[in-house]
């Protein structure tokens, strides 16, 4: 799971997109016990939230023809230029920078060759989230992508990310964890769009997971607060019960009660 032991190529921050930023606040407030404090005046609707005064996940008022609401994943880069120069090498492309912000450092958003949109950053006064892998908190990130072997080549070329197989009942689970930090260093995995339609049909996007007391009660808290069920709560063995879900405004993300640790 993710920790706040952040690594090159690791997540260590996340960004929500929405046309109604007080809104959104209200709903992860309700949802999370998040806190939104805005960065002032000038930052266009910008702000962090916080979860017992520790920073969790950045938020911002959409700009025109910005693109639909949603989450954006961040990973560590140690030089951002040459990462977003990387992703175009690799057939990604650049949608936004590289530029620097006071709060969070040097950053950019790319999109792999997939079409997926993701973040890099280099820390700025805010080094990553403050809290994660704990109720309320971020604790895995998820690929959803039509073709993984590709996207597997195109993180390891961009962020240096390696994959490994886990054996599920059904399948196999690719994982990915930061170069040369081994398994025990996972912080999420490539899942095939091809047996979902639906997701197919949305294009490839990367699902952040947020750590939960009851999954179940969450769905139903978010529902209630005019949320959307993507995906009913469900129980993967040796991993724990999930759900998928989005905000009122359309931007998705899972939530996650962990299985306990056997033994």
């Amino acid at each position: 799971m993710l920790t706040t032991r952040f690594v090159t190529g690791a997540p260590d921050w996340i960004d929500v997109i929405s046309p109604d930023i007080e809104g959104a606040a209200a709903f992860y407030g309700a949802l999370f016990g998040w806190r939104f404090s805005p960065a002032g005046p000038d930052a266009g609707g910008h702000g962090v939230f916080r979860l017992a005064g520790r920073a969790v996940a950045g938020g911002a008022r959409a700009a025109p023809g910005q693109g639909p609401p949603g989450w954006t994943v961040y990973f560590r880069s140690e030089d951002v230029r040459a990462t977003a120069e990387a992703a175009e090498q690799a057939h990604g492309s650049v949608l936004v920078g590289p530029a620097d912000e006071p709060e969070r450092g040097r950053g950019a958003v790319l999109a792999d060759r997939a079409g997926a949109p993701f973040g890099i950053r280099r820390p700025g006064r805010i080094e990553g989230v403050e809290a994660a892998g704990e109720p309320g908190a971020l604790c895995w990130v998820e690929l959803h992508t039509p073709d993984i072997a590709a996207a597997a080549a195109f993180y390891r070329r961009v962020l240096g990310l390696e994959t490994s197989g886990v054996a599920f009942p059904g399948g196999t689970y690719t994982c990915v964890n930061p170069d040369g930090a081994g398994e025990e260093a996972m912080f999420g995995g490539l899942v095939p769009t091809a047996g979902d339609p639906a997701e197919a049909e949305s294009g490839a996007y990367w699902l952040p997971y947020f750590e939960v007391a009851d999954a179940d009660a969450v769905v139903d808290r978010a529902r209630r607060l005019g949320g959307t069920v993507r995906g009913a709560a469900t129980t993967v063995p040796g991993v724990g019960r999930t759900a998928r879900l989005a905000d009122p405004y359309g931007a998705r993300f899972a939530v996650i009660r962990p299985e306990p640790p056997s033994g």
